[in-house]
């Protein structure tokens, strides 16, 4: 079973996350921050990855911590969950419109942490979420999961259905990456035979 659960205990968060990379999209989401909720929905539904996260952080002082802690956590369950890699696709990538907005993600599960984040954001604040927090919680996925990763937002307007695509277009590239290849027979998809 491709699964993980695991917990994450710092003086400024304490956060558990299960996850199954065979689910059905069902999430149980309570990190505190709602605007972060709504994205890692996306990111279950579209990925179709069961996902269970319950944090609490010091949000009294900010969102930061609990957002890049979620990040790392979640990198470190996808890690646990694929273990070394057998017969996965390895890579994923999507593209996912929302009304003006379009962003692609492509995902390499290489085994080594490298996030290319090119979103130009038009405001700075989606309701009381700080935008800036969508490249610390994908920098903290990425440097815990052993991904590159490329986000590139290639149009829009709108801050929100900015962020909604990244994180939809993630899901999908996810679900992709992770995916069993059928043709693979469960050798480790690489020359060198690990990642």
């Amino acid at each position: 079973m491709r699964q993980a659960d695991v917990t994450r205990n710092t003086s400024e968060t304490k956060i558990q996350i299960s996850i199954n990379l065979d689910g059905t999209g069902k999430a149980e989401l309570a990190s505190g921050v709602p605007f972060l909720d709504h994205m890692l929905d996306q990111i279950a539904r579209h990925g179709m990855i069961d996902l269970k996260v319950v944090a609490n952080g010091d949000t009294h002082i900010d969102d930061h911590h609990t957002v890049e802690d979620v990040g790392i956590t979640l990198g470190q369950a996808f890690a646990k969950a694929v273990g070394d890699k057998a017969g996965i696709t390895r890579y994923g990538h999507s593209y996912v419109p929302l009304d003006e907005t379009l962003s692609r993600v492509v995902i390499d599960f290489s085994g080594r942490p490298g996030l290319e984040f090119n979103v130009p954001f038009t405001r700075a604040r989606v309701g009381d979420f700080d935008v800036d927090l969508s490249i610390e919680f994908f920098r903290g996925f990425v440097n815990h999961a052993g991904v590159t990763l490329h986000i590139d937002n290639l149009r829009g307007i709108n801050a929100h259905h900015q962020i909604e695509t990244c994180f939809k277009a993630f899901g999908r590239a996810l679900r992709m990456a992770v995916a069993i290849d059928p043709r693979a027979s469960g050798a480790v998809p690489s020359t060198k035979g690990s990642l």
